[in-house]
């Protein structure tokens, strides 16, 4: 089967060029996540911290807590899927069709049909999946049904339910609803919503006209109201732009440690400097100053009096030891800064650390004896020291945690130093994010890498590097405003219980973020306009329902967007329930949205039985088909003298029926599938669609299938059962009983009339005239005529009976007169030269002969040459035994007189 279509006809034309190994596609939608929580962990193990001037810490950087890997974009995005299967024999070709492509898809209406069967099974699936989320909540109200999913819907028909269906049915997918009888209108599917109630428009481009603060919108819209079901994200955009000669107040907090001394110098005209810098960005500047040191305790500082008076030696005269002074509230005043800068004097303490993290607390919370106002807020920390955090205390004995609360006097100083300990990182990232205010480290270059840890605990903070004396703190300060003014990061309020939101940032140059990422936009000049889409999603409805407010601002920025969270937890029907029904037996339940939710202590379809009469036997009675059944059929339970039938696994499989006797999955199978696909099972028994029959209704009344191409049912040779040929005769086979394998062919029905005529001889030699064509000879198997789509020619390859090949062609011409070609020699084969073959085979049995002996003969040298080689080796290793004989015998026998005497 061959199937043309040019590129633009080809449904894979959405994905990118077609691939021999690719046939379906698949769609994916990227998901978000939520952001995770600031988890900081002990910083103690993160930061390796010195105790001497000259000694560098190098904390690891990086952030702490990151989330997870983004999941894929708010888009849908093409996954091309595979179907590797031997059977599946798949290929794309292509061919030049004027000018333009065309593929050609070569499979077999089998391989179709396989493949098709397989996304069936994959879509039977996938939907199962979607239903069972529905009905495996078992919801037993309207109000638990619309939050399993946003796709389940209750139905409120009052005879929807068959019996012994349980109320938990109503519940279902909307189109599996429609499909089993439910009407649109009798379906409770409520949905979300959401209203705009403030939407101000940004503030664009003033043209050196002057706009109030209060006038200034930098984001919108500015609340929302947004009514979230279970599982249905509600999606708005929010649009953010940079406004011009927008406020600013600047807090500058330095260590007046002594070693600061030749940087206090510096800053002691830093006030007007940078106001004269800062008015080229914002003509409404203010300016503030505080200085710290540590607690006045040890190990802190040294207690004698006399340190305690001058803590620096050498003769120098320095202040005495405190742990944080408000010495300037914020003023548009720049010489005032200077002034009292000067009046600043170097103090001292003993060890490195400083106790910084007290001065920024009080900084940040103290917000009217600070003097913030509701705009840009940067704070400047300046040091050439590490710093204390939670749990320092302990080394002068304090263990009280940091309440995070003002304590200044009227002298702008801390006097609970020596009673709270440092706040911990995760508390002050807290309150300066709750107030709003960007913190800009200027340190050395020996304490640059503790602080970029610090940094990237800490949103919208930034890190630069003094010189040696503070020289550069003005060009570091600018620096680092830009760098925190053209950076945005969303950040929203705690959410309530299974609440979740996603971001999706839209940035400059169509730059889209998502995940993690889409909470920011950077690059962002005075004018730009930036949008995000925020979708927030309830999984559940928290506390019952209340309703919860929550507020998402960009950090650093005074403005905010109020979002109002209502959570549709029940059903519009729910409100028209009609409590102590007589529908629910007697008034013992609440009629509602079409079914009875039943009073306490009763339970039922309609509330009809007390909980305390569920088993008894005459109720068991009631729920048996005759007495030799089971209760509910073994497959329900008897309640309330009623079947309510067990749930399967597949959703789409029920069982119903008075005693739950009923399912639509026992039924006949055909191919694997209920009633052949062609039917409904119901009640264990196959309802066939039209012009189907049978038990399984695999039997098709349509005879189409059986017509040939001759137009004849069955070519003649049989009858059509079920949409398929019976063929009469057993030697016919196929689809349209058009084959037959016992049958002779053309050639081999007219080889003997073919013999006859061209070279009388043949079975038919006697009877030639039985023969009803005549025959042309040709010379050579060429001269055949070839064959044409006018008039089929077949040609033959026949043996005669004395082994010789004849040819000929056989076809038949308009007139219906065979016409057949015969060549005029056929083709015998020569017979063999005895004598040279008889003298091959014995020369060739004498040569193997001679050559077996010869072998045999060199294998024997061989073997005798080792043999006596052997020999002569054992030869020479032998060792003959110089022992004695024992039956040796010497010739000479002595013999002693026994009388000589030796005389």
């Amino acid at each position: 089967m061959i199937l043309n279509a040019t590129v633009d006809d080809i449904i894979l034309h959405a994905a990118p060029r077609p691939r021999s190994d690719v046939f379906g596609l698949v769609w994916f939608s990227g998901a978000g996540r939520q952001r995770p929580s600031a988890e900081f962990g002990t910083f103690r193990q993160r930061l390796v911290r010195t105790r001497d001037h000259s000694a560098a810490a190098r904390p690891s950087s990086g952030p702490i807590g990151s989330g997870s890997s983004e999941l894929g974009t708010n888009r849908q995005r093409l996954v091309r899927a595979r179907v590797h299967s031997a059977a599946a024999r798949l290929s794309w070709k292509e061919e030049p069709t004027g000018g333009e492509k065309t593929f050609v898809l070569k499979m077999t209406l089998k391989y179709i049909i396989y493949i098709g069967l397989i996304c069936c099974c994959i879509w039977d699936g996938l939907a199962q999946s979607d239903l069972s989320e529905c009905l495996k909540a078992n919801a037993k109200s309207c109000g638990d049904c619309i939050q399993a999913g946003r796709n389940c819907g209750w139905c409120t028909k009052n005879k929807f339910l068959q019996q012994g269906e349980p109320n938990s049915a109503r519940c279902d997918d909307i189109e599996s609803l429609k499909k089993r009888g439910c009407e649109i209108e009798d379906i409770e599917n409520p949905k979300g919503s959401q209203r705009v109630d403030a939407n101000k428009e940004l503030t664009g481009r003033t043209s050196g006209e002057k706009v109030e603060l209060k006038d200034i919108t930098q984001i919108r819209p500015q609340k929302l109201t947004l009514k979230l079901r279970s599982g249905e994200p509600q999606t708005f955009p929010l649009y953010f732009k940079r406004a011009e000669d927008y406020p600013i107040d600047l807090y500058y907090l330095m260590d007046l440690s002594f070693s600061m001394k030749d940087d206090l110098e510096n800053v002691k005209k830093l006030g007007t400097e940078l106001q004269t810098e800062m008015q080229k960005i914002t003509s409404d500047f203010r300016i503030g100053f505080g200085s710290f040191v540590d607690k006045t305790v040890m190990p802190y500082i040294s207690t004698t009096p006399a340190k305690r008076k001058n803590p620096c030696s050498s003769g120098e005269v320095c202040t005495s030891p405190f742990s944080y002074k408000n010495v300037l509230s914020l003023t548009n005043d720049g010489s005032k800064f200077n002034e009292l800068v000067s009046n600043q004097t170097i103090s001292g303490n003993l060890d490195s650390p400083e106790g910084g993290f007290d001065a920024i607390m009080q900084v940040a919370v103290c917000g009217e004896k600070i003097g913030w106002r509701n705009v840009t807020r940067l704070l400047v920390f300046s040091t050439d020291a590490g710093f204390h955090f939670a749990g320092d205390g302990k080394l002068g004995g304090i263990v009280l945690p940091n309440d995070g609360n003002c304590h200044l006097d009227t002298q702008g100083l801390y006097t609970m130093s020596d009673h709270f300990d440092y706040p911990s990182i995760a508390h002050l990232v807290q309150k300066l994010g709750d107030n709003n205010i960007q913190p800009i480290f200027a340190v050395t270059e020996e304490f640059k890498g503790v602080y970029k840890a610090l940094h990237d605990l800490i949103p919208k903070s930034e890190v630069g590097v003094l010189s040696s004396n503070s020289s550069n703190v003005i060009k570091l300060i600018l620096d680092a405003y830009h760098a925190l003014s053209s950076e945005v990061i969303l950040e929203n309020s705690k959410l309530p219980e299974g609440v979740s939101i996603h971001y999706t940032a839209f940035c400059k140059n169509n730059t889209v973020h998502t995940g993690e990422e889409g909470r920011k936009c950077l690059g962002i000049q005075i004018g730009d306009e930036v949008s995000f889409n925020i979708s927030i999603t309830a999984r559940k409805c928290p506390n019952n329902g209340e309703k919860a407010t929550i507020q998402i601002k960009p950090l650093g920025f005074n403005e905010k967007v109020e979002i109002d969270l209502e959570f549709v937890c029940e059903c519009d029907c729910h409100k028209k329930g009609i409590p102590n029904s007589p529908d629910c037996h007697q008034g013992n339940g609440t009629f509602e949205c079409g079914a009875c939710r039943c009073n306490k202590g009763r339970i039922g379809r309609f509330c009809e039985c007390s909980t305390d009469q569920v088993n008894t036997e005459d109720m068991d009675a009631s729920c048996r088909k005759d007495n030799a059944s089971q209760i509910c059929s073994d497959n329900g339970d008897c309640i309330c003298g009623e079947c309510v039938c067990k749930k399967r696994e597949n959703p789409n499989e029920i069982i119903s029926g008075k005693y739950c006797e009923c399912d639509n999955f026992n039924c006949d199978r055909s191919n694997g599938l209920i009633c052949g696909g062609n039917g409904v099972c119901k009640c264990r028994v196959c309802e066939c669609n039209p012009n189907y029959s049978g038990n399984a209704c695999d039997c098709s009344l349509d005879n189409s299938t059986c017509i040939s191409e001759n137009g004849q049912m069955c070519n003649g040779r049989g009858t059509c059962e079920c949409g398929r040929c019976k063929c009469t005769d057993s030697k016919f086979q196929g689809a349209a009983c058009e084959m037959c394998p016992t049958c002779p062919g053309v050639c081999t029905e007219h080889r003997d009339c073919v013999q006859c005529k061209a070279f009388n001889k043949g079975r038919k030699k006697e009877n030639c005239d039985e023969c009803e064509f005549d025959v042309i000879l040709v010379k050579e198997q060429v001269d055949l005529p070839p064959p044409s789509q006018d008039s089929p020619i077949l040609h033959c390859k026949e043996k005669d009976e004395d082994d010789c090949w004849f040819y000929f062609s056989y076809s038949v011409n308009d007139q219906n007169v065979p016409e057949v070609y015969v060549t005029e020699n056929p083709e015998c084969p020569q017979a063999p030269d005895i004598i040279p073959i008889v003298a091959g085979v014995v020369a060739g049995i004498v040569l193997i002969g001679l050559a077996l002996l010869l072998i045999w003969k060199l294998l024997m040298i061989i073997h005798d040459r080792r043999e006596f080689a052997k020999f002569e080796k054992e030869k020479m290793n032998a060792k003959w035994d110089t022992g004695e004989n024992p039956i040796y015998k010497s010739a000479v026998t002595t013999i002693v007189n026994p009388k000589y005497e030796g005389k």
